[in-house]
Formats: structure tokens, sequence, C-alpha cells
């Protein structure tokens, strides 16, 4: 928008001026006259392209304090006052659709119930578990001890510790096989099993 002519005939700024001062000094009258020449039209769109009054309003105020907060932002060379404007209040609309489609967090919902706190006796075994596993972990061979690590603690596939360790696959399944019985052993079929997926 160019500049426009008040009541008494006198030029008043163009939006880019406004905007300008905005930017520059913070100057509130020239949000003022920004506000009143876009917040109608802004809610007059919003109105027409479907949402409810309530909804425009709120989109429209939202728009024009973006307008406030970004004024340093706006470039004259890239986009007309207007057109930058009401990107914003489009950007804002879209917003706020995306917020209504949004369901509600559900109280209700196991996900937002924090889990019942652990007795003593759980924390317990569990300790007593994790020092069983490591204790047997630890007296396996090295070359047993390395390809478990790679499976079990980092999570590798056993041709990616094959080629981490420079081995045959065929090494690589027969010395997890091998660490495999001699954890069982140690821990027990039940753990073993858990363990090893089987």
């Amino acid at each position: 928008m160019t500049g426009t002519t008040d009541a008494a005939g006198d030029a008043e700024p163009d939006d880019a001026a406004l905007i300008r001062r905005i930017a520059e000094m913070r100057d509130r009258d020239a949000f003022a006259a920004l506000f009143r020449r876009y917040a109608g039209k802004i809610r007059g769109a919003l109105v027409k392209a479907g949402a409810r009054p309530e909804e425009a309003d709120e989109a429209a105020q939202e728009a024009m304090l973006a307008v406030w907060r970004k004024a340093g932002s706006f470039d004259p060379a890239r986009a007309p006052a207007s057109a930058w404007i009401f990107a914003i209040a489009r950007n804002r609309r879209i917003d706020m659709i995306r917020r209504a489609r949004r369901p509600e967090p559900d109280p209700e919902d196991p996900l937002f119930r924090p889990e019942p706190p652990r007795s003593a006796a759980a924390e317990i075994a569990e300790r007593e578990r994790d020092a069983a596993l490591a204790a047997a972990v630890a007296a396996l061979s090295e070359p047993q001890r390395d390809v478990v690590r790679l499976a079990f603690f980092v999570g590798l596939s056993h041709p990616e510790i094959a080629a981490r360790l420079g081995l045959p696959l065929g090494t690589v399944k027969s010395r997890l096989r091998l660490a495999g019985e001699r954890l069982r052993a140690a821990l027990g079929a039940a753990f073993a099993r858990e363990m090893f997926d089987e």
C-alpha cells in the first residue's frame, strides 16, 4: 500500500515506512496505524476463508503482534508490505488449525501416569541380576566377550560384528553360540532365553 491521505489532506506514511518505524524505533503510533489498516482486513479474509469470527479475531491479533515482533525481518525488495502481512496472518491461521486438530491429552491415558514405585525387593533383585550378568560375561573368553558385547550391548548385527572384528561370519556365529551356552550354564536357562530371544 502506498501512502494514503487523511481528512486534512496530509499524506500518511505507506505500509513499508510504518513497518520500518516499528522495526527501528518500536514506534507505537506506526503500529497503531498499521493495525487500523490491516486487522479488519485480515479478520474479514479469515472469516471468508471459513474461520469462525472469534478464531478470526484471535488470528488477526496474533498476526499483528507477529508484525510488531518481526518488523525487522521485513524486506520490501522481496514482497510488498501487504503480502508480507497477509502471509503472517495465513501462517497464524494454519497454526490455529493445527492446534485445533491436535487432541487434548487424556489424563487417564496410561502414558501420563507415573510408573508405580518399585519395591525394595525388585530393586535388590535387579541389582543381583546385573551383578550376575556382569560376572558371567567377565568369565567368558576374550573373543567370546567381544562378540557378546558387540551383539547385546552395542546392538550390532552378526555381519556388522564380523566386519568390525575382521572375522568370518561363521566364526562370529560360533563364538556367540558358545558364549550363549556358557551364559546359560552360569545364569540359568530362563535368563539366557530372555537375553538371546529364544
